[in-house]
């Protein structure tokens, strides 16, 4: 299983990285970088998820996007070697390719087809961030924690994941009583089943409907500026 926007480039730029990366393991809880840091590394995922966590300064935290092995973290919180503005959490464990950043910046500087990729995926990325504030403001929990749920899965490599109540509270910015009661409900419609730190999906046409419209929307965007569908297989 490869980085779906390092196999998106043509040979020559992937000759630009390729020799610089080493894979590296993440699990699940691991910070890859945090708001205030330098970010030395870019990481481009080949499995798992990291999620950009805006930090208060009450140190509450919510997710505003997540990434997997259709993207790169390191590079859009900032500009490329400044300090980061969002916490880099993995949310399910993984191995991601990860290159030095001035390596990157450097492949940048020379290839304009590589800076368009990135300015695609940047675009992607901030309409997640968009969509995801609007969709916490306006929606109720049921149909957020079902897009939360969607967007995971399409970047998961299984039908079921590692995460507790505490986890999907956190990301959602809720109270863990909260996810529990409408965990419960979406568990009782036969969309997911939940154990002791697990999450799995059932009926994933299901889920689609009865996640808030902000889902369809993020993959309209995505299709509409040609980048790799983070589906694994499904």
């Amino acid at each position: 299983m490869d980085n779906l926007w390092i196999a998106a480039l043509d040979a020559a730029d992937r000759e630009r990285l390729e020799p610089h990366m080493r894979r590296r393991p993440f699990s699940q809880g691991q910070v890859l970088y945090d708001a205030g840091e330098e970010v030395s590394e870019v990481w481009f995922p080949i499995n798992g998820v990291v999620s950009l966590m805006t930090v208060l300064a009450d140190e509450k935290m919510v997710e505003t996007a997540a990434i997997g092995r259709e993207g790169l973290v390191g590079v859009t919180c900032g500009p490329l070697n400044a300090r980061a503005s969002s916490r880099a959490i993995a949310q399910i464990e993984g191995v991601a390719a990860c290159c030095p950043s001035d390596v990157f910046s450097e492949a940048l500087e020379n290839s304009e087809p590589m800076r368009k990729a990135l300015a695609k995926f940047t675009e992607g990325l901030f309409a997640q961030v968009q969509q995801t504030a609007a969709c916490n403001a306006q929606h109720r929990l049921d149909e957020r924690l079902a897009r939360w749920l969607l967007t995971l899965h399409d970047r998961a490599a299984h039908d079921r994941f590692n995460l507790t109540q505490a986890d999907i509270a956190g990301m959602l910015g809720v109270r863990r009583a909260t996810v529990s009661e409408v965990g419960s409900e979406l568990e009782d419609k036969g969309l997911i089943r939940r154990g002791r730190g697990w999450v799995e999906v059932l009926d994933r046409e299901s889920l689609e409907g009865a996640s808030c419209g902000c889902y369809g929307l993020l993959r309209g965007v995505m299709k509409d500026l040609g980048l790799p569908r983070p589906k694994n297989g499904r």
